[in-house]
Protein backbone atom coordinates (compact mmCIF):
# COMPACT_ATOMS: atom_id res chain seq x y z
CA UNK A 1 0.00 0.00 0.00
CA UNK A 2 1.14 3.80 -0.36
CA UNK A 3 1.26 5.89 2.12
CA UNK A 4 -0.58 8.68 2.53
CA UNK A 5 0.89 11.81 1.04
CA UNK A 6 1.54 14.68 3.14
CA UNK A 7 -0.92 17.92 2.21
CA UNK A 8 1.34 20.25 4.95
CA UNK A 9 2.60 23.68 2.86
CA UNK A 10 6.26 21.94 4.57
CA UNK A 11 6.21 19.16 1.84
CA UNK A 12 6.57 21.06 -1.39
CA UNK A 13 4.57 19.11 -4.42
CA UNK A 14 8.30 18.09 -6.15
CA UNK A 15 8.26 15.63 -2.83
CA UNK A 16 5.27 14.85 -3.40
CA UNK A 17 5.39 13.93 -6.88
CA UNK A 18 8.75 11.80 -5.66
CA UNK A 19 6.44 9.62 -3.15
CA UNK A 20 4.10 9.31 -5.99
CA UNK A 21 6.35 7.97 -8.14
CA UNK A 22 7.96 5.32 -5.36
CA UNK A 23 4.54 4.25 -4.28
CA UNK A 24 3.45 4.04 -8.40
CA UNK A 25 6.80 2.15 -9.07
CA UNK A 26 6.23 -0.19 -6.27
CA UNK A 27 3.00 -1.41 -7.43
CA UNK A 28 3.93 -1.79 -11.18
CA UNK A 29 6.72 -3.91 -9.48
CA UNK A 30 4.54 -6.13 -7.82
CA UNK A 31 2.30 -6.19 -10.22
CA UNK A 32 4.81 -7.60 -12.78
CA UNK A 33 6.30 -9.86 -10.75
CA UNK A 34 2.32 -11.25 -10.27
CA UNK A 35 1.81 -11.55 -13.74
CA UNK A 36 4.93 -13.37 -14.41
CA UNK A 37 3.86 -15.55 -11.44
CA UNK A 38 0.34 -15.93 -12.77
CA UNK A 39 2.02 -17.23 -16.08
CA UNK A 40 4.19 -19.10 -14.88
CA UNK A 41 1.36 -21.20 -12.69
CA UNK A 42 -0.88 -21.12 -15.55
CA UNK A 43 1.92 -22.39 -18.24
CA UNK A 44 2.58 -25.71 -15.12
CA UNK A 45 -0.74 -26.08 -15.32
CA UNK A 46 -1.91 -26.30 -19.09
CA UNK A 47 1.85 -27.69 -19.79
CA UNK A 48 -0.46 -30.36 -22.20
CA UNK A 49 -1.94 -27.44 -24.19
CA UNK A 50 0.33 -24.72 -24.21
CA UNK A 51 3.59 -24.61 -26.36
CA UNK A 52 6.74 -23.64 -24.60
CA UNK A 53 7.86 -21.87 -27.12
CA UNK A 54 4.53 -19.39 -26.15
CA UNK A 55 4.96 -19.86 -22.85
CA UNK A 56 8.48 -18.40 -22.95
CA UNK A 57 6.97 -15.55 -25.21
CA UNK A 58 4.76 -14.68 -22.58
CA UNK A 59 7.38 -14.32 -19.53
CA UNK A 60 9.46 -12.53 -22.06
CA UNK A 61 5.82 -9.80 -22.74
CA UNK A 62 5.60 -9.84 -19.35
CA UNK A 63 8.60 -8.63 -17.86
CA UNK A 64 9.38 -6.19 -20.45
CA UNK A 65 5.61 -4.81 -19.81
CA UNK A 66 6.80 -4.07 -16.25
CA UNK A 67 9.31 -1.72 -17.53
CA UNK A 68 7.26 -0.34 -19.59
CA UNK A 69 4.83 0.67 -17.25
CA UNK A 70 7.67 1.81 -14.86
CA UNK A 71 8.85 4.14 -17.02
CA UNK A 72 5.21 5.37 -18.37
CA UNK A 73 4.50 6.41 -14.81
CA UNK A 74 8.09 8.43 -14.47
CA UNK A 75 6.74 10.42 -17.88
CA UNK A 76 3.41 11.36 -16.28
CA UNK A 77 4.70 12.20 -13.17
CA UNK A 78 7.83 14.02 -14.73
CA UNK A 79 5.24 16.04 -16.74
CA UNK A 80 3.25 16.81 -13.50
CA UNK A 81 6.10 18.33 -12.24
CA UNK A 82 7.40 20.62 -14.84
CA UNK A 83 3.48 21.86 -15.28
CA UNK A 84 3.69 22.62 -11.58
CA UNK A 85 6.47 24.53 -12.05
CA UNK A 86 5.03 26.52 -14.95
CA UNK A 87 2.06 27.27 -12.70
CA UNK A 88 4.17 28.17 -9.65
CA UNK A 89 6.08 30.86 -12.38
CA UNK A 90 2.64 31.99 -13.32
CA UNK A 91 1.35 32.67 -10.01
CA UNK A 92 4.24 34.25 -8.81
CA UNK A 93 4.21 36.52 -12.34
CA UNK A 94 0.77 37.85 -11.50
CA UNK A 95 0.63 37.95 -7.55
CA UNK A 96 4.03 38.86 -6.49
CA UNK A 97 4.05 42.50 -5.93
CA UNK A 98 6.79 44.57 -7.59
CA UNK A 99 9.17 47.04 -5.44
CA UNK A 100 7.44 50.16 -4.92
CA UNK A 101 8.53 53.11 -7.28
CA UNK A 102 10.02 56.75 -5.80
CA UNK A 103 6.85 58.47 -4.83
CA UNK A 104 6.48 62.03 -8.20
CA UNK A 105 5.99 64.76 -5.50
CA UNK A 106 6.72 68.40 -6.11
CA UNK A 107 9.38 68.07 -3.01
CA UNK A 108 10.76 64.99 -4.89
CA UNK A 109 11.33 67.51 -8.47
CA UNK A 110 12.73 70.54 -6.09
CA UNK A 111 15.16 68.72 -4.23
CA UNK A 112 16.30 66.20 -6.94
CA UNK A 113 19.58 68.12 -7.77
CA UNK A 114 20.77 67.57 -4.36
CA UNK A 115 20.62 64.08 -4.32
CA UNK A 116 23.84 63.40 -5.53
CA UNK A 117 25.59 64.56 -1.89
CA UNK A 118 22.31 63.37 -0.04
CA UNK A 119 22.60 62.81 2.67
CA UNK A 120 25.10 65.08 3.88
CA UNK A 121 24.95 63.75 7.75
CA UNK A 122 22.45 61.09 8.15
CA UNK A 123 19.99 61.50 10.46
CA UNK A 124 16.91 59.43 10.40
CA UNK A 125 13.47 59.96 11.52
CA UNK A 126 10.57 57.22 11.58
CA UNK A 127 7.05 58.83 12.67
CA UNK A 128 4.10 56.88 13.24
CA UNK A 129 5.65 54.07 10.89
CA UNK A 130 3.39 50.83 10.34
CA UNK A 131 4.29 48.02 8.34
CA UNK A 132 2.81 44.86 7.42
CA UNK A 133 4.35 42.08 5.08
CA UNK A 134 1.04 41.33 3.27
CA UNK A 135 -2.20 42.86 3.13
CA UNK A 136 -4.48 42.16 5.67
CA UNK A 137 -1.51 40.42 7.52
CA UNK A 138 -1.03 41.90 11.49
CA UNK A 139 1.13 44.45 11.50
CA UNK A 140 4.87 44.23 12.75
CA UNK A 141 5.66 47.41 13.50
CA UNK A 142 2.77 49.63 14.92
CA UNK A 143 3.11 53.56 15.01
CA UNK A 144 6.94 53.54 15.62
CA UNK A 145 8.10 57.15 16.16
CA UNK A 146 12.33 57.79 17.33
CA UNK A 147 14.71 60.21 15.49
CA UNK A 148 18.57 59.68 15.45
CA UNK A 149 20.63 62.14 15.43
CA UNK A 150 23.49 62.40 12.67
CA UNK A 151 26.58 60.43 13.88
CA UNK A 152 24.79 58.44 16.68
CA UNK A 153 25.72 55.09 17.83
CA UNK A 154 22.29 53.39 18.01
CA UNK A 155 21.72 49.56 19.55
CA UNK A 156 18.39 47.94 18.72
CA UNK A 157 17.59 44.90 21.40
CA UNK A 158 14.34 43.35 21.99
CA UNK A 159 13.37 39.39 21.82
CA UNK A 160 12.90 37.62 18.59
CA UNK A 161 9.86 38.90 16.71
CA UNK A 162 10.01 42.23 18.48
CA UNK A 163 10.56 43.81 15.45
CA UNK A 164 14.17 44.76 15.28
CA UNK A 165 14.90 43.42 11.92
CA UNK A 166 11.34 45.44 10.12
CA UNK A 167 13.00 48.47 11.07
CA UNK A 168 15.57 47.42 8.71
CA UNK A 169 13.02 46.32 5.88
CA UNK A 170 11.70 49.89 6.42
CA UNK A 171 14.53 51.86 6.15
CA UNK A 172 15.79 49.98 2.96
CA UNK A 173 12.23 49.79 1.68
CA UNK A 174 12.15 46.25 1.16
CA UNK A 175 8.31 46.23 1.90
CA UNK A 176 6.41 49.65 1.28
CA UNK A 177 5.03 51.16 4.19
CA UNK A 178 1.63 50.83 5.45
CA UNK A 179 1.65 53.95 6.89
CA UNK A 180 3.92 56.69 8.54
CA UNK A 181 6.81 58.17 7.00
CA UNK A 182 10.62 57.85 6.99
CA UNK A 183 13.08 60.78 6.70
CA UNK A 184 16.66 60.48 6.19
CA UNK A 185 18.36 64.67 6.40
CA UNK A 186 14.61 65.95 6.67
CA UNK A 187 13.81 63.93 3.12
CA UNK A 188 11.22 61.50 2.60
CA UNK A 189 12.45 58.25 1.56
CA UNK A 190 9.32 57.39 0.16
CA UNK A 191 10.22 60.06 -2.73
CA UNK A 192 13.79 58.68 -3.66
CA UNK A 193 14.40 55.82 -5.97
CA UNK A 194 15.28 52.21 -4.52
CA UNK A 195 18.14 52.28 -6.46
CA UNK A 196 19.81 55.79 -4.92
CA UNK A 197 18.84 54.96 -1.90
CA UNK A 198 20.11 51.64 -1.17
CA UNK A 199 23.16 53.13 -2.34
CA UNK A 200 23.44 55.47 -0.20
CA UNK A 201 23.00 52.95 2.28
CA UNK A 202 25.48 50.64 3.96
CA UNK A 203 24.79 47.45 5.56
CA UNK A 204 26.88 44.49 7.31
CA UNK A 205 24.44 41.22 7.91
CA UNK A 206 25.15 38.31 10.22
CA UNK A 207 26.07 36.11 7.10
CA UNK A 208 28.51 38.08 5.38
CA UNK A 209 27.98 38.03 1.74
CA UNK A 210 31.10 38.00 -0.69
CA UNK A 211 30.93 37.29 -4.20
CA UNK A 212 33.09 34.61 -6.62
CA UNK A 213 36.31 36.18 -7.46
CA UNK A 214 38.66 38.21 -6.19
CA UNK A 215 39.44 40.04 -2.93
CA UNK A 216 39.69 43.25 -5.10
CA UNK A 217 36.87 42.30 -6.24
CA UNK A 218 34.91 41.57 -3.08
CA UNK A 219 35.98 45.55 -1.61
CA UNK A 220 35.60 47.50 -5.30
CA UNK A 221 33.73 45.81 -7.57
CA UNK A 222 33.29 48.81 -9.82
CA UNK A 223 36.60 49.66 -9.96
CA UNK A 224 36.56 52.86 -8.65
CA UNK A 225 39.12 52.84 -5.60
CA UNK A 226 42.97 53.26 -5.78
CA UNK A 227 44.90 50.08 -4.26
CA UNK A 228 46.00 52.76 -1.33
CA UNK A 229 42.41 52.92 -0.35
CA UNK A 230 41.71 49.12 -0.68
CA UNK A 231 44.99 49.02 1.81
CA UNK A 232 43.73 51.92 4.01
CA UNK A 233 40.07 49.62 4.53
CA UNK A 234 41.66 46.78 5.26
CA UNK A 235 44.45 48.36 7.79
CA UNK A 236 41.36 49.88 9.40
CA UNK A 237 39.54 46.78 9.63
CA UNK A 238 42.61 44.76 11.24
CA UNK A 239 42.69 42.61 8.42
CA UNK A 240 45.42 44.03 6.47
CA UNK A 241 47.75 41.14 8.08
CA UNK A 242 45.86 38.38 6.64
CA UNK A 243 45.75 39.97 3.14
CA UNK A 244 49.58 40.90 3.06
CA UNK A 245 50.17 36.92 3.85
CA UNK A 246 48.41 36.05 1.03
CA UNK A 247 50.22 34.79 -2.65
CA UNK A 248 48.64 36.67 -4.80
CA UNK A 249 47.15 39.66 -1.95
CA UNK A 250 44.13 41.90 -3.24
CA UNK A 251 44.44 39.25 -6.25
CA UNK A 252 44.02 36.39 -4.22
CA UNK A 253 40.79 34.39 -5.07
CA UNK A 254 38.33 34.42 -1.92
CA UNK A 255 37.31 30.37 -2.75
CA UNK A 256 41.05 29.27 -2.84
CA UNK A 257 42.87 31.20 -0.07
CA UNK A 258 40.54 30.10 3.37
CA UNK A 259 38.82 32.91 5.61
CA UNK A 260 36.80 32.12 8.69
CA UNK A 261 33.94 33.71 9.12
CA UNK A 262 34.88 37.09 11.33
CA UNK A 263 37.76 37.17 8.82
CA UNK A 264 34.71 37.35 6.14
CA UNK A 265 32.93 40.10 8.12
CA UNK A 266 35.87 42.10 8.51
CA UNK A 267 35.85 42.08 5.14
CA UNK A 268 32.58 43.19 4.44
CA UNK A 269 33.33 45.97 7.03
CA UNK A 270 36.25 47.34 4.82
CA UNK A 271 33.96 46.99 1.85
CA UNK A 272 31.52 49.44 3.49
CA UNK A 273 34.72 51.69 4.64
CA UNK A 274 35.14 52.59 1.35
CA UNK A 275 31.73 53.02 -0.15
CA UNK A 276 32.00 56.13 2.36
CA UNK A 277 28.31 56.39 3.31
CA UNK A 278 26.62 58.33 6.00
CA UNK A 279 24.65 55.73 7.82
CA UNK A 280 26.03 51.94 8.60
CA UNK A 281 23.78 49.33 9.65
CA UNK A 282 25.21 46.42 11.17
CA UNK A 283 22.05 43.13 11.26
CA UNK A 284 23.55 40.96 14.13
CA UNK A 285 27.28 41.09 11.99
CA UNK A 286 28.57 40.13 15.57
CA UNK A 287 25.97 37.15 16.06
CA UNK A 288 28.32 34.68 14.63
CA UNK A 289 31.95 35.47 15.45
CA UNK A 290 34.29 35.08 17.85
CA UNK A 291 34.66 37.61 20.71
CA UNK A 292 38.07 38.96 19.65
CA UNK A 293 36.65 39.75 15.64
CA UNK A 294 34.08 41.58 17.56
CA UNK A 295 35.89 44.05 19.63
CA UNK A 296 37.93 44.66 16.33
CA UNK A 297 34.78 45.11 14.57
CA UNK A 298 33.67 47.84 17.54
CA UNK A 299 37.44 49.45 17.61
CA UNK A 300 36.89 50.00 14.07
CA UNK A 301 32.98 51.50 13.97
CA UNK A 302 33.95 53.57 17.11
CA UNK A 303 37.35 54.94 15.65
CA UNK A 304 36.68 55.52 11.71
CA UNK A 305 32.75 55.67 11.61
CA UNK A 306 32.26 58.42 14.60
CA UNK A 307 30.90 60.81 11.91
CA UNK A 308 28.51 58.23 10.52
CA UNK A 309 25.23 57.23 11.65
CA UNK A 310 25.27 53.82 12.76
CA UNK A 311 22.62 51.15 13.76
CA UNK A 312 23.72 47.76 15.48
CA UNK A 313 21.13 45.57 16.00
CA UNK A 314 22.70 43.31 18.83
CA UNK A 315 22.38 39.63 19.24
CA UNK A 316 24.92 40.08 22.56
CA UNK A 317 23.57 42.96 24.48
CA UNK A 318 26.75 43.70 25.68
CA UNK A 319 27.69 45.47 22.50
CA UNK A 320 25.21 48.33 23.13
CA UNK A 321 26.12 49.12 26.43
CA UNK A 322 28.83 51.11 24.47
CA UNK A 323 26.50 52.81 22.16
CA UNK A 324 25.14 55.94 22.71
CA UNK A 325 21.38 55.39 23.04
CA UNK A 326 19.45 51.99 22.45
CA UNK A 327 16.17 51.33 21.25
CA UNK A 328 14.23 48.62 22.69
CA UNK A 329 11.33 47.00 21.00
CA UNK A 330 8.94 44.55 21.93
CA UNK A 331 5.60 43.29 19.97
CA UNK A 332 6.47 46.10 16.66
CA UNK A 333 6.77 49.35 19.18
CA UNK A 334 9.00 51.52 21.06
CA UNK A 335 9.35 50.49 24.41
CA UNK A 336 12.15 52.26 25.06
CA UNK A 337 14.55 54.71 24.11
CA UNK A 338 17.12 56.31 25.89
CA UNK A 339 21.23 56.18 26.59
CA UNK A 340 22.38 52.71 28.56
CA UNK A 341 23.34 54.56 31.69
CA UNK A 342 19.85 55.89 32.31
CA UNK A 343 18.13 52.57 30.99
CA UNK A 344 20.15 50.40 33.41
CA UNK A 345 20.06 52.73 36.11
CA UNK A 346 16.09 51.64 36.37
CA UNK A 347 15.50 47.97 37.57
CA UNK A 348 12.15 48.04 36.40
CA UNK A 349 13.12 48.69 32.58
CA UNK A 350 12.42 46.40 30.02
CA UNK A 351 16.69 46.93 28.72
CA UNK A 352 17.89 46.62 32.53
CA UNK A 353 15.71 43.58 33.29
CA UNK A 354 17.10 41.75 29.55
CA UNK A 355 20.48 42.49 30.86
CA UNK A 356 19.66 40.80 34.23
CA UNK A 357 18.73 38.14 32.30
CA UNK A 358 21.20 37.49 29.65
CA UNK A 359 24.14 37.73 32.98
CA UNK A 360 21.52 35.36 34.83
CA UNK A 361 22.03 32.62 32.03
CA UNK A 362 25.09 33.66 30.89
CA UNK A 363 24.19 35.29 27.75
CA UNK A 364 21.19 32.55 26.67
CA UNK A 365 18.86 35.27 26.02
CA UNK A 366 16.86 35.19 22.66
CA UNK A 367 17.16 38.40 21.15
Amino acid sequence: MCPALPSSPMCPPRCQGCILYECFIRNRTLSGVSAMAIISGLTVVFHNTVPPAMAGLALTYAAHVTGLLQYTVRLFVETELNLLSVERINNCSKKLMPEGRAAVSAEFGQVKMKLADWPRHGSIKFKNVCLRYRDNWPLVLANVSFRISHGENIGIVGRTGAGKSSLLVALFRLVELASGQIKIDDFDIASVELETLRSRLSVIPQDPVLFAGTIRYNLDPFGRCHDTELWDALEKSHLKSKIVTMKQKLDSDIESDQMSVGEKQLLCLARALLRKTKILVLDEATASIDPETEMAIQSTIHLELRHCTVILIAHRLSTVTSCDKVLVMDNGQVSEFDTPGNLLANPNTKFSQLMTAAQNNRGNVPL
